[in-house]
């Protein structure tokens, strides 16, 4: 994985400015050097400037970035961030058309690819990216995202001119660009947050390019073109046949996503999810001789302060231990302690430019960089719950029948301690379901569905477009500030194509959420793991987290210049600090409870702080 950044000027010339363009050219690669610090490259030409912070994954010798080549006496080049999984068959299409590679690297194929089969041979690709191409020939730029937006990519207009990077701060390099904040901008924090709108890059005049579309950039016009969507097909597959294509698919993702020119490792949770890839991913070690790296995480005194509730049964630990018993890896249990989680609250801010999911993103944030201590590259089992149904929000009616983002219904608790004028200005409540009702009006749907079978294809919808993006986002920012690729198996597109379309009496039988995934699984882990009811990823529950909460925001309370005191009710904080335990209430997802709106509010006060932001 890599940073990647650039401009693009149609009327412009950075050659007569050689000196002072490279010079910005260079501190956007810099901003992002945590993204890939083994190397970093620029491309400079007269409209068009790019720029790559590399990690070096596959051909660590000669995969330098920008990649350029020519053609017809016109130059093409390229940076690239992400991983493309079906390298070796793209490249021999190639070779058949008379192209030959001086690299082993997946960028290289991108780039001849783009150049003998145009603007769409992104439908060839198979893989999680996010790369900018500079065409010649037509004097355009071009900006691709992969298609569940796994890789992201943010641009913005100054002054005429196009701005692009891997994160938002890397555009507060270019000259005059400075970061500001609207109340719509305040909003997104406030109602859509921990998540955003598809698209919204929060901050004022930065935008994201949308999972599945690529944006051509040429003289006076942008043009925004969709390659992939979710789309409704009818599902003819009997219950074996779906349990054998569902069984298939996975495998190949994950064997296809160990490929790597260094080592790859698991994240092992206890969960299903990661313990399928685990498993998966062991057994092709093992073929090879060699043996898997493994990571499990949790929060020291968790055997003395977990709480038990609906959204998260009991620990993790246990099930770690059973999977150890039965698939032979180099494991290793990570463990974050209270005050660690609570001071990389800033980092998982710095990481991700936004507010975020707190303590998840925090602790995250800390485990991915011992990771990187001794891996590069990780397996996850991101997504799997979003694909194949495994939340509470599928099944149960309370919250199915929702009018509104299931995992964020109740938009009180978010205005718990803000200023009664402020609350009637914002109107969280209208500007939320305006974006759920957009979504849902995008929905694809056929036209002899019963009304029950609509609104299970709603809420798979909203999922994987609003739920799964949260979650890789924060995958994202969370490995990559330390350098760390996290792949995504789940999330190959094939997967999620064939697995939307199935109806939900095969995905959840009998009670049991993600039946289909366990039976394409049974054969790869012990019963007591394979009848596992969910868990979601830990969090702590110690006291003493919750006491830094309440002495840091006290803090804030006590600082004249605080950005949230402009908008947060001192006595409606002051009652909330009094008694702020509610673990079994999540006002976002089922991890964001009473403990973490406080982290919130933390985390954007400093991210106010930091950007010197202003309603």
């Amino acid at each position: 994985m890599c940073g990647i950044a650039g401009f693009y000027n149609a009327k412009g010339n950075y050659q007569q400015q050689k000196e002072k363009w490279t010079s910005v050219l260079v501190s956007m690669h810099e901003c992002l050097a945590h993204r890939g610090n083994d190397e970093s490259g620029i491309y400079l030409s007269d409209m068009a400037g790019l720029s790559h912070a590399r990690l070096s994954i596959r051909d660590i010798v000669t995969g330098t970035q920008p990649i350029i080549r020519q053609k017809n006496g016109k130059e093409y080049a390229i940076v690239y961030n992400g991983e493309l999984y079906n390298t070796g068959e793209l490249a021999r299409d190639l070779r058949q058309y008379g192209y030959e590679f001086s690299t082993t690297t997946d960028t290289e194929v991108i780039l001849y690819a783009y150049m003998h089969y145009g603007v769409n041979f992104v439908r060839k690709l198979n893989g999680i990216f996010a790369f900018a191409i500079w065409d010649d020939s037509k004097k355009q730029l071009l900006l691709y995202r992969d298609r569940v937006g796994i890789k992201p990519l943010f641009y913005s207009f100054v002054s005429g001119q196009l701005l692009f990077a891997s994160e938002p701060k890397a555009l507060f390099c270019f000259p005059g660009f400075t970061p500001r904040l609207s109340m719509d901008g305040m909003r997104e924090v406030l109602a859509i947050g921990p998540a955003r709108t598809m698209g919204n890059g929060i901050f004022d005049d930065v935008n994201e390019v949308l999972p599945g579309h690529y944006l051509i950039f040429s003289e006076n016009t942008m043009s925004d073109h969709t390659y992939w969507d979710l789309f409704r097909a009818p599902h003819t597959d009997s219950y074996e046949q779906t349990v054998e294509t569902v069984s298939f698919l996975l495998r190949d993702s994950v064997t296809r996503q160990m490929v790597s020119d260094v080592p790859v490792c698991t994240f092992l949770s206890g969960g299903i999810d990661s313990s399928i890839v685990t498993a998966i991913a062991c057994r092709y070690m093992e073929k090879h001789g060699e043996t898997l790296n493994t990571f499990s995480f949790d929060f020291k005194d968790n055997d003395i302060y977990f709480k038990s509730n609906a959204f998260q049964p009991e620990r993790d630990l246990p099930y770690v231990k059973i999977m150890l018993d039965h698939y032979h890896t180099n494991h290793t249990c990570l463990e974050c302690d209270e005050n660690t989680l609570f001071s990389a609250l800033r980092d998982a801010v710095d990481a991700k430019d936004f507010p975020g999911m707190t303590d998840v993103d925090s602790s995250l944030l800390y485990f991915c960089s011992l990771v990187k201590k001794h891996n590069k590259v990780a397996l996850t089992g991101e997504c799997a719950d979003e694909i194949f149904g495994g939340y509470p929000w599928f099944y149960r009616e309370d919250l199915l029948s929702r009018d509104g983002f299931p995992w964020s219904a109740d938009m009180s608790v978010r205005t718990l301690f803000l200023k009664d004028s402020f609350i009637k200005d914002l109107d969280l409540a209208a500007y939320s379901h305006d974006r759920y009702q957009t979504s849902l009006n995008q929905a694809p749907h056929l036209s002899d569905e019963t009304e029950t079978e609509r609104k299970r294809y709603n809420i798979a919808y909203l999922n994987i477009k609003w739920f799964m993006q949260t979650l890789l986002d924060r995958m994202d920012r969370t490995s990559m500030y330390s350098g760390l690729e996290a792949r995504v198996p789940f999330a190959d597109h094939r997967i999620i194509e064939y697995v939307f379309n199935v109806p939900w009496e095969m995905k959840y039988q009998n009670g049991v959420e993600k039946a289909l995934l366990r039976d394409a699984c049974k054969d790869l882990l012990p019963a007591e793991l394979l009848h596992r009811k969910k868990s979601p990823y830990p969090k702590t529950y110690h006291p003493g987290y919750e006491k830094l909460l309440i002495a840091e925001m006290q803090h804030i309370l006590d600082q004249p210049d605080a950005p949230v005191k402009t908008f947060i009710d001192t006595k409606k904080l002051e009652t909330f600090l009094e008694a702020p335990t509610e673990y079994g209430k999540p006002w976002f997802g089922q991890l964001m409870a009473g403990p973490q709106l406080l982290a919130y509010f933390i985390q954007i006060n400093y991210w106010m702080q930091k950007y010197h932001l202003n309603l």
